[in-house]
């Protein structure tokens, strides 16, 4: 008898336990996408390639003890874990990444109108940008074969350059070699042209294209997709694009026949292709 009791019990408890949370704020799901920014590093007179980076942060599930959200930025996916609290009316949120990668960290968020608005700060304090700001704003995503990058852009890979030496000839007829000064891959308007996710491309198409030029129609591919790019050649040219939403980091089943195809052709010229260096002021 005792036993059975017992039992009872704990098949009671058990079922307490496992009454889910109300969910609230559900208005708030979805994805919230912006620029995540250091401003340390905007101030910094080096390198400014990586400055700025596109943030995507996933609202999962809102309970009254819990939020289950993910972060993407950088190619790098990580699950958050926090709480919501509602002052009077003003949200705020704090989120965990889970710690176990060396650029993990907190975010602290309010929201504000239609934004997003907080910081992030890393847990090993010793990293050289250790807190970053960010603003999102809630973006739908869907993948659409139509979407190309934006022409008013220039596409110059800032990541990749080589220096190289200037001979002058002097009146005197003397040759004078100058200081060496960097140039950088570039594309040409091809990349405007040439959609690889409605058309088979043809060898016509692509074989007299710059390497940059084949390496962006394919990636622009991935990035209709919503591929969360690792490399930061491709983040400079795509985190920009206001259509652009960085959500997964495989999107190899998502492809289409017709993009299958087309990669397949842009990798086999790409092997072989050639860029083209420029000089330009930065």
């Amino acid at each position: 008898m005792l036993s059975c009791r017992d039992n009872k019990k704990t098949n009671e408890q058990k079922k307490v336990i496992q009454v889910a949370q109300p969910e609230i704020h559900k208005e708030l799901y979805g994805f919230w996408v912006g620029d995540f920014y250091s401003e340390e590093e905007l101030e910094y007179d080096g390198d400014m390639t990586d400055a700025v980076r596109k943030l995507n942060i996933n609202i999962k599930k809102i309970t009254t003890d819990t939020v289950i959200a993910q972060s993407v930025v950088s190619g790098n996916s990580r699950p958050l874990l926090g709480k919501l609290s509602d002052d009077g009316g003003k949200i705020s949120f704090v989120l965990d990444e889970p710690g176990t990668e060396k650029y993990d960290g907190k975010f602290e968020i309010t929201l504000v109108g239609d934004t997003l608005i907080g910081k992030w700060n890393a847990y090993r304090t010793e990293l050289k940008w250790p807190e970053r700001q960010f603003k999102l704003i809630k973006k739908a995503f869907a993948y659409n074969a139509n979407l190309m990058l934006p022409s008013e852009s220039s596409y110059v890979d800032w990541s990749d350059h080589k220096m190289i030496k200037r001979v002058d000839t002097a009146e005197d007829g003397e040759i004078d070699t100058l200081e060496a000064n960097p140039f950088y891959r570039s594309a040409s308007d091809q990349i405007f042209k040439l959609n690889a996710s409605t058309t088979v491309l043809k060898e016509e198409d692509v074989k007299n294209l710059r390497k940059l030029d084949l390496q962006i129609i394919k990636n622009t591919i991935f990035a209709r997709h919503g591929y969360a790019f690792k490399k930061q050649t491709f983040r400079n040219f795509f985190d920009p694009v206001a259509w652009y939403v960085p959500v997964k980091s495989n999107v190899d089943h998502d492809l289409t026949p017709i993009e299958n195809k087309n990669i397949k052709l842009l990798d086999r010229f790409t092997k072989y292709a050639e860029d083209n260096y420029d000089a330009f002021g930065r």
